[in-house]
């Protein structure tokens, strides 16, 4: 099975010259998700893992499945407002703006070993702000995957600079 043929790809979606790469189609396909974990999962078995980072929002299923095979727990990495209780945040640039990400103040304790989870890797803008994130609140990072990444836009050049080892799954050229 390739993973790849269970993505669909959605062109000029939001805006005109984007390949949107949807991965709700590996996700309703039991046996494409089921593999797209385990193959999350790999490279961090047998090591010692406290909490997966989901980021917000399909990095939240593919976290809590990778989480449950770890055998960690799960922290979400929400955008602003979305958590209940005291949070971190952390601002981080867009193509015309800034957004920010949060966690709760006690998601993780200092020195936890966390993994960082997400569907794609593009600019890598979002990582980077979780991955700041949670080295505020002290964590240990021990890596960062993702069931697709887009080279050309260098994002896990820009992880990897962070001393962030990046795993990922498929790759797609272009935008």
């Amino acid at each position: 099975m390739n993973l790849a043929d269970a993505i669909r790809t959605i062109p000029d979606y939001p805006k005109p010259g984007i390949q949107f790469r949807d991965i709700t189609t590996l996700l309703a396909d039991a046996r494409a998700f089921r593999r797209a974990v385990d193959e999350l999962v790999q490279p961090f078995a047998g090591r010692k893992i406290d909490k997966v980072a989901g980021i917000e929002a399909r990095g939240f299923i593919l976290g809590g499945a990778v989480a449950h095979q770890l055998s960690a727990g799960f922290l979400p990495v929400r955008k602003r407002g979305k958590l209940p209780a005291e949070t971190l945040r952390q601002t981080y640039a867009l193509e015309y703006g800034a957004d920010e990400v949060e966690i709760h103040v006690d998601a993780v304790k200092p020195g936890e070993t966390v993994l960082v989870v997400d569907d794609l890797i593009a600019t890598g803008g979002t990582a980077e702000a979780a991955i700041t994130l949670l080295r505020r609140a002290n964590a240990d990072i021990v890596g960062a995957a993702f069931v697709i990444d887009l080279p050309d836009l260098g994002g896990a050049q820009r992880i990897a600079a962070m001393g962030v080892p990046v795993h990922s799954l498929i790759t797609f050229e272009g935008r």
